[in-house]
């Protein structure tokens, strides 16, 4: 977060959270500070005195829909620790979080975001993208069995897996058919039941 301080101010961090929350609706493509100011009873000038810029306002409120994702990556993580099934399992769990309703929001700004990195790479949101995919693939990494986690194989089979969740979740948030989206990812997830080798691990 850019500002006059490394350390945000309460006004920041209360004016963050009411920003989001209007993101969360409106998404960011189109992010005018005038309308945003006066829907969180605020004022252009106010928000680019603590955040620094236009920019540094959308690098915030990236980075707080990153605390969400992460919020989940955590549960995820401790679930996976818990629970027997490996990468299908964990797979499973993923999407039944991705698939519930009231994360539509969140995920369409999650959409949002990760589209402009790649179309924008220099810009505020530059590196959202990768770093997006850097925090799933290591969630479903410790899903793996140690052994298999470090192989060519067993990043394949997490690539594959997240490549699954990210492609149903483009579809689900385009057409809101759960059922044939969710019938999609269980389909996949039998043949991460099965063991797959390279050539590079022989």
């Amino acid at each position: 977060m850019t500002g006059d301080s490394s350390t945000p101010s309460a006004r920041q961090r209360a004016l963050l959270e009411q920003a989001y929350r209007y993101a969360l609706q409106h998404g960011l493509a189109d992010l005018s500070l005038r309308p945003l100011a006066t829907a969180i009873g605020s004022s252009p000038r106010v928000l680019l005195f603590l955040f620094g810029s236009k920019d540094g306002l959308i690098r915030a409120l990236l980075s707080r829909a990153r605390a969400d994702e992460l919020t989940l990556l955590h549960q995820l993580h401790n679930a996976a620790d818990d629970a027997p099934g490996g990468l299908a399992a964990a797979t499973e769990q993923v999407w039944s979080w991705l698939a519930a309703e009231d994360h539509r929001a969140l995920l369409t700004l999650w959409v949002e975001g990760y589209a402009r990195s790649l179309t924008d790479p220099d810009g505020a949101w530059s590196g959202f993208a990768e770093t997006t995919v850097e925090d799933w693939l290591g969630v479903l990494g410790n899903a793996q069995p140690a052994a298999d986690r470090n192989t060519t194989a067993g990043r394949a089979q997490r690539t594959l897996a997240l490549a699954v969740l990210r492609g149903a979740l483009l579809d689900l948030l385009a057409t809101g058919d759960i059922e044939r989206t969710t019938a999609a990812v269980r389909q996949q997830l039998d043949s991460l039941c099965r063991p797959f080798h390279s050539p590079d691990d022989r």
